[in-house]
């Protein structure tokens, strides 16, 4: 279910007290999230009002948005300067599996996510896999990380099947806690409900792009 009935806000809801975002776009200028150290900042004031207690985090790395290890690791340094308040701050990346991931790969150059260093935040095209999908995630794990699917309700070329498959591979699943809201439209929402009824998410996130997201249900 969606964390809080439909006419409460996010405070009344009480969800976001000790919560952990595991899925953000919040470091400012890096890519299609936000783009200024003051709307960052104006985000993360607002997750220590809700009660967040701590935030991943999680850049875009794709070919589209080819962000290096070093470029993130110094904007993230500039923002953790900048921010003085209580929510703890993470850096991972939000890695696209593609033909970029797959230099990054045999580099083993990564943003891993979660504190033992050895997890990661991929996604696909929502549309397509990539070729050789299985066999990707495979070498994930060959490399010592377990990969988290980020909002797996979101592909459209994803259904029962395909889940119990990545699931067998014990892969891991992330839901975007707007997809509950219909904030992608009806048939993402239905999927996502359907999905968390399974018990098949193990992580939770925002996705947050900009600081208005934080507001549409009021």
């Amino acid at each position: 279910m969606w964390p809080f009935r439909k006419k409460q806000t996010l405070e009344e809801s009480g969800f976001f007290r000790g919560f952990t975002d595991w899925h953000s776009h919040i470091l400012p200028g890096v890519d299609d999230g936000v783009q200024t150290m003051e709307e960052a900042l104006q985000i993360l004031a607002e997750y220590e009002r809700l009660g967040v207690k701590e935030v991943w985090l999680t850049p875009h790395i794709m070919e589209d948005i080819p962000n290096t290890t070093g470029h993130l690791q110094e904007r993230f340094a500039q923002l953790r300067s900048a921010y003085q308040g209580k929510v703890i701050l993470h850096l991972a990346a939000e890695n696209m599996l593609d033909n970029l991931f797959e230099e990054r790969l045999t580099k083993n150059d990564f943003l891993p996510i979660g504190n033992n260093g050895d997890h990661l935040l991929v996604e696909t095209s929502y549309f397509n896999p990539p070729m050789g999908l299985r066999n990707i995630l495979l070498r994930i794990k060959a490399k010592g990380y377990y990969p988290i699917l980020a909002h797996p309700e979101r592909y459209v070329y994803m259904g029962k099947n395909e889940y119990k498959q990545l699931k067998e591979m014990g892969v891991k699943f992330q839901l975007n806690l707007f997809s509950l809201k219909g904030m992608y439209g009806k048939d993402v929402k239905k999927k996502a409900k359907h999905l968390q009824k399974l018990g098949m998410y193990e992580y939770f996130g925002t996705d947050l792009h900009k600081l208005e997201t934080l507001y549409i249900n009021k």
